[in-house]
């Protein structure tokens, strides 16, 4: 008798426990419902998109709303001055600087007359006159690309689009200043190399960096510009992607949206990141940060 009590109370106990963990699993269950699903990320042919947008930040909103004052130098002293390609003087943050960038207008009259950010080859040996201001006067250079590409026309190639552009390269590399890079927007191929030789090189969150458009690359593989989704997902040129491949070396965060939702927001990020950047560099010795800079850029493209 006093068995089948001890196994009745048993029963009575499991039955207990069994309903307290269903209640459980299905409030759990409730919540979990409750829950929004997560947001998928972005693809790279959207990060593409956003990257372009017409009234993401460009150059002049940089100058604009993140330089304390900016006096800006014209000419190559060769050929003239490309409206493509624009720097000068500036302060950032307390830090006097040499700031240059590829030039994108606002509507249809300054887009033609920068060239729609695509610069020619004065354009490119100006960028380099100004850096060679830079390291004369001991100031950083602080380097903004945004470019679908080099200018790719007849007139720029008599001129030596390419040999500006190797040229720039070349004297970069040794360049005795701090050099921080910020990819804003496009990173278009050489036209954004260019001017993309530095010691730190940073992106924002949105922005592409890339040794072909989607849409060529497309063309070249597929015989199909349609299939420039697939491409941008194969060119692995997102932040992100640069990121692991240790291309670049820190993302600088957007608004939700993209940079352009929220323009201030934005550009103070850049200011914040290009500023500290500066600081840490200043405290290394010209030598170890040239050899570290020319090592940087040679190691590029080597993987265990």
């Amino acid at each position: 008798m006093r068995d089948c009590e001890v196994i009745k109370h048993s029963e009575e106990e499991d039955l207990t426990m069994a309903k307290k963990t269903a209640a459980k699993t299905k409030t759990a269950a409730k919540k979990t419902a409750a829950k929004p699903a997560a947001k998928a990320a972005l693809t790279p042919w959207e990060i593409v998109q956003i990257a372009r947008h017409a009234e993401r930040p460009n150059i002049s909103d940089y100058i604009e709303l993140m330089c304390e004052d900016f006096v800006e130098l014209h000419g190559d002293r060769l050929f003239g001055d490309d409206r493509g390609m624009i720097g000068g003087f500036a302060t950032i943050g307390g830090e006097k600087v040499m700031l240059i960038g590829h030039r994108k207008g606002r509507g249809v009259e300054e887009n033609i007359e920068a060239n729609f950010g695509m610069a020619s080859p004065e354009g490119y040996r100006k960028a380099k006159r100004l850096m060679t201001l830079a390291a004369k006067y001991k100031l950083p250079v602080v380097s903004l690309v945004d470019t679908p590409g080099a200018y790719p026309g007849s007139e720029a190639e008599a001129r030596g689009q390419a040999e500006a552009i190797a040229h720039n390269l070349e004297f970069m590399s040794t360049l005795k200043t701090p050099i921080v890079v910020v990819v804003t927007g496009e990173g278009g191929s050489g036209g954004a190399l260019g001017i993309a030789v530095g010691d730190r090189i940073l992106m924002l969150q949105n922005a592409v960096y890339s040794v072909i458009s989607p849409e060529g690359c497309a063309s070249i593989l597929w015989r199909d510009g349609t299939k420039a989704s697939l491409a941008a997902e194969a060119l692995k040129i997102t932040a992100e992607s640069l990121k692991g491949l240790g291309v670049i070396d820190a993302i600088i965060p957007e608004p939700k949206g993209g940079a352009h939702t929220d323009k201030k927001l934005a550009v103070e990020a850049v200011k914040k990141a290009i500023v500290s950047e500066i600081v840490a560099l200043k405290k290394i010795g010209l030598t170890e940060l040239v050899d570290a800079r020319y090592a940087k850029f040679a190691a590029m493209g080597r993987f265990a």
